[in-house]
């Protein structure tokens, strides 16, 4: 059963996917090709990695937010619920 942020992640995915370039951006400095990504794309790992990914930047949390109509804080709170988000961050 997928959790509510796994499919916040797969969202964040597929956003990530339709941008310009920034799939190219997130497979090269997670070092995944596309084969890589497609056959892990329901892995808790990665979706923690591509939420890691997205909250980089804060123009690509408001862009993926405003596109689902999710508040700002969604990738945070759905990466909490990830492995390793229970990590404390440091920034």
């Amino acid at each position: 059963m997928i959790k509510q942020s796994e499919t916040l992640a797969i969202q964040a995915l597929s956003w990530i996917a339709s941008q310009d370039d920034l799939m190219g951006v997130f497979m090269g400095s997670s070092g995944l090709g596309v084969d890589d990504i497609r056959s892990r794309a329901s892995d808790p790992e990665l979706l923690a990695s591509v939420l890691d990914f997205l909250m980089m930047d804060d123009q690509w949390v408001i862009g993926f937010c405003d596109t689902q109509s999710l508040p700002y804080d969604a990738p945070m709170r759905a990466r909490a619920e990830l492995p390793g988000g229970n990590l404390p961050n440091w920034t």
